[in-house]
């Protein structure tokens, strides 16, 4: 049984708690909220205990694992002080808003001997790993593009809901960084690493962020395939997230983690199996609704975070995982901001 303390309970948090719910192997022992009153409302919900400090939280005997579900620039202070008080991490996308803050969880995780993962949840879900698989296997030949495409609606109210939302500081970005690193995370998982990049991006529907709302990157893979990143907040009404990955002999369509478009030279029926064994069976909301979504996938991750303490492995997701993407995502800004293309060698 591990047992967890949360830090931070704006709304994703739900998921986590629910995933930690219904796990066999584990137990919500303890909270902790910058609002003293949420963390007890949480605490009188779940039956656990409401901590006035994340110190506090963070030193309990009851206390094995703690996930970070604060505001994105600022996972890196409570995580170090789980991880300087031994305890296993697992944080919210992404790791960090810098590739500097990354690197220092991940250093005191490793010098700690403590487990580090990073929610990507997309991950988990059976469409993409089948894609992965296929691409493993070298079903469609050599890769030539791969393709993500977000284009979501977020109200003017959403950005205003929060003081952190639409900042540097805090939020780390916009559109790019908030809502579409899960599909960049698929994205590099899909295709490997990228060699360079080049982007526009501006805020061109929202009022009083300092981020941008819309981004467009061209990419080019280590692998020498080629690829696009588009990522808006500012599509009425939001149209569903899509990953596109093309190779020489064939290639598949993912849309809201669903099978739309498989093809393999030479084998038509396999298309077909896959469109039905993986075709779309939940149609998510989160387009235009943040929270419009399954919390299955954190299940099967934190899941998987549990397994890797259990067994003394890596997690499938761990620090370094989770900082690629954010490496990405801070590589199309630079370029953005300097109009130039930006190499991530």
């Amino acid at each position: 049984m591990i047992r967890f303390g949360v830090i931070g309970t704006g709304a994703i948090s739900a998921a986590h708690i629910d995933s930690i719910n219904k796990l066999e192997n584990a137990k919500l022992t303890a909270v902790w909220s910058r609002t003293p009153e949420k963390a007890r409302q949480v605490a009188e919900r779940e039956g656990c205990y409401a901590a006035s400090t994340i110190e506090e939280l963070v030193a309990r005997d009851d206390v094995d694992a703690v996930c970070i579900c604060t505001p994105s620039g600022a996972h890196m202070e409570p995580a170090l002080m789980a991880i300087e008080a031994g305890k296993h991490v697992i944080v919210e996308k992404p790791l960090e808003v810098t590739d500097e803050r990354c690197n220092r969880i991940i250093e005191a995780a490793d010098k700690a001997g403590v487990k580090l993962g990073v929610i990507f949840q997309s991950r988990f879900a059976p469409a993409n790993a089948a894609l992965h698989q296929a691409i493993q296997e070298g079903r469609f030949g050599r890769l030539v593009m791969g393709d993500a495409y977000v284009k979501w609606y977020r109200s003017q109210e959403y950005y205003d809901s929060g003081a952190w939302r639409g900042t540097w500081e805090l939020d780390g970005g916009g559109a790019l960084m908030n809502q579409a690193i899960h599909t960049v995370d698929v994205l590099l998982w899909l295709m490997g690493p990228v060699e360079s990049v080049y982007a526009y991006a501006d805020c061109l529907a929202h009022e009083r962020i300092e981020v941008e709302d819309t981004v467009a990157a061209v990419l080019r893979f280590k692998n020498g395939a080629m690829g696009v990143i588009e990522a808006t907040t500012s599509v009425h009404p939001g149209y569903p997230k899509r990953v596109e990955i093309h190779g020489s002999k064939g290639g598949a369509v993912i849309v809201d983690d669903s099978v739309v478009e498989w093809n393999e030279a030479g084998d038509p029926e396999r298309g077909k199996a896959m469109k039905e064994q993986f075709g779309p069976k939940f149609v998510s909301g989160t387009a235009s609704n943040p929270m419009a979504m399954s919390f299955d996938n954190h299940r099967k991750q934190i899941g998987d975070f549990i397994q890797a303490i259990e067994e003394g492995r890596t997690p499938m997701i761990d620090g370094r995982e989770g900082a690629r993407s954010v490496a990405v995502v801070r590589a199309i800004y630079k370029s953005a901001k300097e109009g130039r293309p930006v190499s991530l060698a």
